[in-house]
């Protein structure tokens, strides 16, 4: 790696080369990864971007975090904080100028204390949401965050983009999972906050301010988690609807019915499950030729199997009297049951085989979605003769995951480049309409950065530029994300 120097408004030039044996006093030279040991954190998931870095930092505790941020602020050189690497917006790849670190807290993965009686577990920010998830479960609790991502992604990286996932209705997104956190500070100092406390008024809630920040304010590297008992029963029903209001009403049903023991309500789209059933025939994927949507719904029982059954049995055949569900079956045992939501889960992966696409992650009134989705179907397909819709997602918390995918014989590169901003504009435009969001749980990242102002209230991004200022007034923290 050949030297270069980097600076910063208040401090003189530094010789890369000084920084980096800087680091690597602090961190061991085995935890500053250069060169060909770097490339892995230096491209995004779907491949969409990849920069470059002065190095990868890996520090293996609070105290090192703290040392390297301070490193920085001293040399006036940016920091990209990363977990697993699994942003879908590109929020955690550095810049192809590469003049900034990539700070990986992959090493910080170990849980530091569970307090049963305060059903909180505290994990350091690099703990893979599925060690989390175990964790919880082999001591007889539930943590509920779930996404198709728990294998690889990391509880850091779910609180900086305020993850959702599968459970939303019943759990909350992450920040209503959290009850602490440590952060490092732009400047080096740590805040403490892992008391794990349901009540604390005493100012400003800053917990809440770094969850969904995506790395600019700081650095969070510790977090305490609510914790739930494990339910008695978890059944899964998958049922076909005939409509987009059809699956409204199955949800309005089942929020009757269940009550909050609904805790997945998940709605997708024919081609949807058209493209799992192409790319993952081993699957099997039941009923979705002959109707335009499949649910998944889940009860969670706190009583037992047999009367999670019955309420689940009469829920659906009450929707099928109402013609809110035209066909279903509910999973006979937990084999079953992880099967369908790697179905769902399996979406994503299927998209990904099929070539590039254009994804919109957004979120709209419940009541809204019908109109919104038959609308925006509609525009798309006058603009783009031959466009295929990947609709899928959270209907329980209405978030849809919106992808527009190129016709048949379209090479998918060109689409993406040819397409994405009249397309972006269009989805857009109707969320606008709709009072949505652009954004439910992946972040704005870099690839929303630059729309986000066309959607966003002028006074809510001079507020959020003021506490960028206040908080970072070097600039260093993931600069480029979220705000331009």
């Amino acid at each position: 790696m050949t030297a270069m120097t980097v600076s910063s408004p208040t401090t003189s030039p530094v010789d890369n080369t000084t920084f980096l044996r800087q680091l690597q006093t602090l961190l061991g030279a085995t935890h500053v990864l250069t060169g060909t040991d770097a490339q892995p954190h230096l491209q995004d998931w779907r491949k969409r971007y990849r920069g470059q870095a002065l190095c990868v930092a890996r520090p293996g505790t609070t105290a090192e975090v703290a040392a390297v941020v301070r490193a920085c602020a001293a040399a006036g050189v940016a920091i990209v904080p990363q977990g697993g690497n699994t942003s879908l917006v590109g929020g955690a790849t550095p810049e192809p100028a590469g003049h900034s670190i990539v700070l990986s807290l992959q090493r910080m993965d170990r849980v530091r204390r569970m307090d049963v009686a305060n059903q909180t577990i505290t994990v350091e920010a690099g703990c893979i949401l599925q060690q989390l998830q175990q964790t919880a479960a082999d001591a007889g609790w539930l943590f509920p965050l779930s996404m198709g991502s728990e294998g690889s992604c990391t509880i850091g990286g779910n609180l900086g983009t305020n993850a959702g996932g599968t459970q939303v209705l019943r759990y909350g997104n992450t920040r209503e999972l959290c009850l602490g956190l440590e952060v490092v500070t732009p400047q080096g100092e740590v805040l403490d906050m892992l008391s794990g406390l349901r009540k604390d008024n005493t100012g400003y809630d800053l917990r809440d301010l770094y969850i969904g920040s995506e790395g600019t304010l700081g650095v969070i590297t510790a977090a305490t988690l609510r914790l739930y008992p494990q339910p008695r029963a978890q059944l899964t029903a998958w049922a076909a609807v005939p409509s987009v209001q059809a699956a409204t009403e199955l949800l309005n049903l089942a929020r009757e019915r269940l009550g909050a023991s609904l805790t997945g309500f998940e709605m997708m789209a024919q081609f949807a499950l058209e493209l799992v059933d192409r790319h993952f025939p081993q699957l099997r994927v039941p009923l979705y030729q002959d109707t335009p949507y499949c649910v998944l719904l889940e009860n969670s029982d706190q009583e037992s199997e047999e009367h999670a059954r019955a309420l689940f049995e009469s829920l659906l055949e009450s929707a099928m009297e109402q013609g809110c569900v035209t066909d279903a079956i509910v999973a006979e045992n937990l084999s079953q049951a992880q099967n369908l939501w790697h179905m769902r889960e399996s979406i994503s992966l299927a998209q990904a085989e099929e070539g590039l696409n254009i994804k919109h992650d957004i979120s709209l009134p419940i009541s809204a979605i019908a109109d919104f989705v038959a609308q925006t179907d509609a525009a798309l397909a006058a603009a783009i003769p031959g466009v295929r819709i990947v609709n899928f997602g959270h209907l329980g918390d209405g978030n849809l995951h919106y992808n527009v995918q190129a016709p048949v014989g379209v090479d998918p590169a060109d689409f993406l480049r040819e397409q994405e901003p009249a397309i972006n504009t269009l989805v857009f435009d109707a969320v606008q309409r709709f009072q949505g969001s652009i954004s439910a749980e992946h972040g704005i990242g870099q690839l929303k950065r630059d729309t986000l102002p066309d959607y966003k209230s002028p006074v809510a991004l001079q507020l959020m530029q003021a506490v960028k200022q206040a908080l970072d007034p070097q600039g260093i923290m993931n600069p480029g994300r979220v705000l331009r």
